[in-house]
């Protein structure tokens, strides 16, 4: 017998794939990543508006450990270091302070979309006691310089600086690194955390230098501009027209704070975001007093949300906010048979339609309504949530001018030409995001030089070459934090943390045995990418289909490069037990080590 219902769920999901592939087709650019342009590309765009640069004398120094980046994934490796006795190095970053993307985003409104129980590192180690469960930027940084006191990171700090060039000497077996600042420094080993979030990108749209009025990217907000500060209302655009580039992560927090405090505010839209409820609220000392009673507590609770978000239904949902109710069934894997495949794909719209209905409770204008609905499936972009995000236009002031999804056409003198039309404005801010995929030494800035001379980006021109994405053979003693072929994880700082712990571990043991040099062997590096590439099947598939974004490289045919760039895709637990259970081994097995 039929069922009707199923039969109506069927045909809808027909209806919407269809609209999916329609919405998909607008967006595709045959540029890919090259449609965008790093921000420190353009001048003046990449300058630091919030440190005076400091001037000192160049450094001529040793070291065991030289780290790039004083972010997470910097900080929690010098932590870490610390805790296994390893207490000569140093750190460096072209920041004016500790926080990596947190030193940097301080636009208004920006906070932290993951909660700060599970977000921020070393919570037990601190006892520091988040404010609300989803931190504010301010009280982010503020406890990355927490951070920095409490393992006594300072005095190992070199700030504004930049590394210019790393080459590995074999006959001292170190790597000799130089900086912007004229610095010469001898390190043993060498740590690269570029980031997540790292390198900054402005769209490649003609005409994007002759705009005549203020200017700037999300990173580098400019309170000169716009008045008042990451914490005070803005005070300066009560007058203003501004226009703002972007709806993703970024834009969605920092809208409703523009919408409150400009004239007139224009939102050019290329593709909508998903928006769930953030449903932000206070943090109960009492409650946590008692969550985090328990000795591991943080650490079960990141193992928790991870296995929530990647579909593995523990018994229990220790963080259950709305990541884990969008995320909690794993909607990316393979199907079983065509019945599996029709219920993934209904309930898949499901959850599409309960966002796109949200929209229509919240909205009151129709048109803009429909035009905030985002059409594509569960994950295609990283998903938002907010409260305040779809209210704001319903203010008289706000416009949303979607460009159904062709994006802004080009910049004048006095504005923002979309659909054919000019929109004047006086302030125009990026909202642009990152970049994630392309080239490592370009994201870096620097190209280091290993065995023999050989560049990485020589090393890696068909596609990098790890052993758990912390090393690389012909790079010895060069260790990278980042989510090449390593972890990755809707937690940025869960898996960040984990490459750390092997890191910090992997130095303290060539320490102890008494080497100068370690590398992986060339079948490590082999075996651990039929490992990734066991992993990575079930995401690529699903994310072909997707609109295009930075999590499928803009739906651009992928280099030699990029199809050996993936991460493991598994759950971080999973990548967390490979690690452990080689740890315990003991034998550093798949490492190359001479005395």
């Amino acid at each position: 017998m039929s069922n009707p219902d199923l039969e109506q769920l069927a045909a809808h999901a027909e209806a919407v794939r269809e609209k999916y592939e329609s919405e998909r087709q607008k967006r595709l650019r045959a540029e890919g990543n090259d449609q965008y342009v790093a921000l420190s590309e353009i001048k003046d765009f990449d300058a630091d508006p919030y440190t005076p640069l400091v001037e000192r004398e160049a450094l001529t120094v040793t070291t065991d450990v030289l780290i790039v980046g004083a972010g997470w994934g910097g900080m929690t490796t010098a932590a870490r270091l610390t805790q296994s006795g390893v207490n000569d190095f140093l750190v460096i970053d072209k920041a004016g302070d500790f926080g990596g993307t947190w030193y940097w985003n301080r636009y208004p409104g920006c906070m932290c979309d993951v909660e700060s129980y599970t977000y921020l590192p070393f919570l037990e180690e601190t006892g520091y006691v988040p404010t609300q469960k989803y931190a504010q930027a301010p009280e982010i940084f503020a406890y990355a310089q927490l951070l920095g006191r409490h393992f006594d990171l300072y005095p190992r700090a070199v700030f504004q600086t930049e590394v210019v060039d790393a080459v590995w000497d074999e006959d001292s077996r170190r790597w000799n690194i130089t900086t912007n600042r004229g610095d010469r420094i001898a390190a043993r080993f060498f740590v690269i955390c570029g980031g997540v979030l790292h390198k900054a990108k402005l769209p490649d749209i003609p005409g994007i230098t002759d705009f005549e009025g203020d200017a700037f990217h999300t990173t580098r907000w400019d309170y000169s501009v716009t008045g008042g500060g990451p914490e005070q209302a803005m005070d300066k655009l009560s007058d203003k027209v501004v226009g703002i580039i972007g709806t993703g992560a970024t834009a969605v927090q920092a809208v409703p704070k523009l919408a409150e405090a400009s004239k007139q505010l224009y939102v050019f839209q290329r593709t909508p975001s998903t928006i769930g409820p953030r449903n932000q609220q206070e943090t109960d000392p009492e409650w946590f007093a008692e969550m985090s009673s328990k000795p591991g507590w943080q650490q079960e609770r990141m193992e928790n949300f991870s296995d929530m978000t990647t579909g593995r239904k523990p018994d229990i949902d220790l963080v259950q906010d709305a990541w884990t109710d969008l995320l909690g069934e794993d909607l990316k894997r393979i199907p079983n048979d065509a019945a599996d495949a029709e219920g993934l794909e209904i309930l898949n719209v499901k959850k599409m339609d309960q966002l796109r209905e949200r929209i229509d409770e919240i909205v009151l204008d129709r048109e803009t309504a429909e035009k905030l609905k985002p059409w594509y499936k569960v994950g295609c972009k990283r998903p938002c949530f907010h409260d305040d995000y779809l209210p704001a236009f319903n203010r008289e002031n706000v416009t949303l001018v979607d460009t159904d999804g062709h994006g802004v056409e080009r910049f004048t003198k006095g504005g923002v030409v979309a659909n054919g039309q000019e929109y004047p404005v006086d302030v125009l801010v990026f909202a642009s995001g990152f970049e994630l995929l392309t080239f490592y030494t370009h994201r870096l800035g620097f190209d280091p030089k290993g065995e023999d001379g050989v560049p990485l980006s020589d090393a890696w021109a068909h596609g990098p070459s790890t052993l758990f994405g912390t090393n690389s053979r012909g790079f010895p003693n060069m260790f990278m934090n980042s989510p090449i072929q390593g972890g990755q994880d809707i937690n940025f700082s869960f898996p960040i943390g984990q490459a750390s712990k092997q890191i910090a571990y992997i130095i303290a043991q060539v320490l102890k045995r008494g080497c100068t040099k370690v590398e992986p062997t060339p079948e490590a590096q082999d075996d651990w990418f039929s490992v990734i590439a066991g992993t990575v099947l079930p995401y690529g598939t699903y994310l072909a289909n997707c609109t295009p974004s930075y999590l499928n490289n803009e739906s651009a045919a992928p280099t030699d490069y990029e199809m050996k760039l993936g991460a493991y895709m598994g759950s971080v637990r999973d990548w967390l037990a490979i690690l452990e259970a080689w740890r315990q081994k003991g034998d550093l097995e798949g490492l190359e080590l001479q005395p």
